[in-house]
């Protein structure tokens, strides 16, 4: 399969999510991890355990029941991940009908979209995909990476992201703001969160940071370092 990578929003949107076995209860964990606001779950069998404790995020409202066509009305997507094959197939036909995005777990080019293997770390998110050729070797790939990228990696961004609107209230011009950005990401910052050298960290931003924003270092690094 020749993919178009993308990231969606998943915010006030509604999720449809059939089959609740392993697969589906992976499904469902990812989704809400994604921020989805909804989803509906159906399965014939009783909600095991981990579902259970999904339903207490108050997004996830499982029923006991066979699917119904009416069931994807109103879905922003679609995850067809039951054993049953020929159902999964006519959940994909007829999201195809409605335009609704629908993966299929067991053959995915029978759907309109994949779901990759991920790591997130933060506001950071890595997606790796082999166009389902192979998600065993997807998954290999996202442990290899899981070794490489840290919990110090979403450190580093969440005190970007805190910094963001501070520099930009400041009201310079946009080439000073991409300058400073750049510089603290080309920094040894990362790796003194790394290490959790928080004397390092603060002569680092006090260094690069304006001599306004000095005096924020401590709420910028709050509960990091």
């Amino acid at each position: 399969m020749n993919c178009y990578p993308i990231f969606l929003n998943l915010e006030n949107r509604k999720a449809l999510v059939v089959g609740a076995g392993g697969v589906g209860v992976r499904k469902v964990s990812s989704l809400i991890e994604g921020g989805i606001s909804e989803i509906l779950v159906l399965d014939t069998a009783p909600a095991c355990e981990k579902m259970v404790s999904l339903m207490d995020t108050g997004r996830v409202n499982f029923q006991m029941r066979q699917f119904d066509p009416a069931d994807i009305e109103g879905c922003f997507l679609v995850i067809a991940a039951t054993s049953n094959r020929n159902l999964n197939e006519r959940i994909s036909r007829l999201c195809e009908e409605k335009n609704i995005l629908c993966n299929i777990v067991d053959k995915p080019e029978t759907g309109s979209f994949i779901v990759p293997a991920s790591i997130r770390r933060g506001d950071l998110t890595i997606a790796v995909s082999t166009g389902g050729s192979s998600p065993a070797f997807a998954r290999l790939v996202r442990r290899e990476l899981e070794n490489v990228f840290g919990e110090h990696y979403g450190s580093f961004l969440t005190i970007m992201g805190r910094l963001r609107p501070l520099v930009l209230d400041l009201g310079q011009e946009t080439s000073q703001n991409t300058a400073l950005f750049r510089c603290l990401a080309s920094s040894s910052l990362l790796d003194a969160l790394a290490q959790q050298d928080r004397v390092k960290v603060l002569e680092i931003l006090a260094e690069n940071l304006p001599d306004e924003l000095v005096i924020h270092i401590p709420e910028l690094i709050d509960g990091l370092v």
